[in-house]
């Protein structure tokens, strides 16, 4: 059978891996012969592959989910309101960025938050932009869409950790500046659908570098500057650019590291038809505890997991039930009512969630 090479962006469930994936750390993510399915998508995302090689087989084939959920929210006259203001926003975001990287023309950081405040106003709750945000259709750039949605994150989260309004502004702002950098990344490399040579890799890394020097002379707050620095810092240590551990990585640094990993992991939606919360927070749960701050980490998966209590979910197993319980100590996990019986996903380890209904 004919082995073609595809974007992630283009990968689709039921889709078989033809060579084995490894992340830039060398650890194998998923192995040949696999069937794609939407929680192995997910873990490409969180662990930024960028490319894989697959079997071009009959698309007939391939396994097919429903997206009723997020279909009928793209229906809804909010979402569509939602949407044209969404993307007004990126119009504008572009513009500006382009103004501060060059140094030519006008920009107003106050005029750019005043974006993000108008599509927060679009949704009734923080988790009520998450899923407009997952009914989003892709862009050609994402720099402009990935740093619109880390300050919405961004401003939400600061909410769930009680923050006074002058911070919650401050890390809104880290949020959406954090990633200025990658203007100065080369777009072919950006855009590269295979894997990174090291010398690619390496000139990626200088966005956060480059981000930093762009915003030191401006008059912002020093933790949003601090933010383009440190974002890709881990609290292990594993980080970049300066492998900073737990306590030489800024607060507001740590936060805004969550917010961006998240995005990164739900972006891209031409793959699937709605990614499942359940998949995100297990990725988290098994990797991110070491590398992300625990407090800060904790506090956002609760909220993310509390808001799917008593939601509608499909079982791996073809079985739909209810979120009854989540587990404290599993919270990707829960216990589902099927009918009269209890399922407590987190003594059943061949179970999972696949889908939100």
């Amino acid at each position: 059978m004919e082995v073609i090479r595809i974007r992630t962006d283009e990968a689709e469930v039921g889709m078989v891996v033809a060579a084995d994936i490894y992340s830039t750390n060398d650890q194998l993510i998923v192995t040949k012969g696999t069937r794609l399915d939407e929680r192995m998508i997910t873990r490409l995302r969180f662990y930024n592959i960028y490319g894989l090689y697959v079997f071009n087989g009959d698309p007939d084939e391939r396994i097919h989910k429903e997206d009723s959920y997020i279909e009928m929210l793209r229906s809804t006259p909010e979402f569509k309101k939602f949407n044209r203001t969404y993307v007004q926003s990126v119009d504008k975001i572009e513009n500006s960025f382009r103004n501060i990287v060059s140094g030519e023309g006008e920009y107003n950081i106050e005029k750019l938050m005043e974006e993000t405040e108008r599509i927060l106003k679009e949704g009734r709750s923080g988790i009520h932009i998450f899923e407009m945000l997952h009914g989003i259709r892709d862009y050609d750039d994402i720099t402009y869409v990935h740093s619109l949605n880390v300050s919405l994150i961004c401003s939400i989260f600061a909410g769930w950790l009680r923050m006074s309004k002058d911070e919650t502004k401050v890390l809104t702002q880290a949020g959406l500046l954090h990633d200025i950098g990658k203007m100065l990344v080369p777009k072919h490399i950006i855009s590269k659908p295979s894997r990174y040579t090291q010398d690619e890799f390496d000139e990626m890394k200088m966005h956060t570098i480059n981000g930093y020097q762009v915003l030191k002379d401006m008059n912002l707050d020093i933790r949003v500057k601090y933010a383009a620095l440190m974002h890709h810092e881990r609290c292990d240590g594993t980080g970049y650019p300066n492998g900073f551990k737990s306590n030489q990585i800024e607060e507001f640094s740590k936060i805004v590291a969550i917010a961006d990993v998240y995005d990164a992991m739900t972006s891209n939606r031409t793959y699937r038809n709605a990614i499942c919360p359940f998949d995100v927070v297990e990725n988290f749960e098994r990797d991110g505890f070491l590398k992300f701050d625990p407090g800060y980490l904790l506090v956002f998966l609760e909220r993310i997991i509390q808001s799917y209590l008593h939601n509608a979910v499909r079982l791996n197993d073809g079985r739909e039930g209810e979120v009854v319980m989540i587990n404290k100590l599993s919270l990707s996990r829960p216990v589902i009512r099927c009918g009269s019986t209890f399922i407590d996903l987190s003594k059943e380890p061949k179970l999972y969630i696949e889908a939100v209904l």
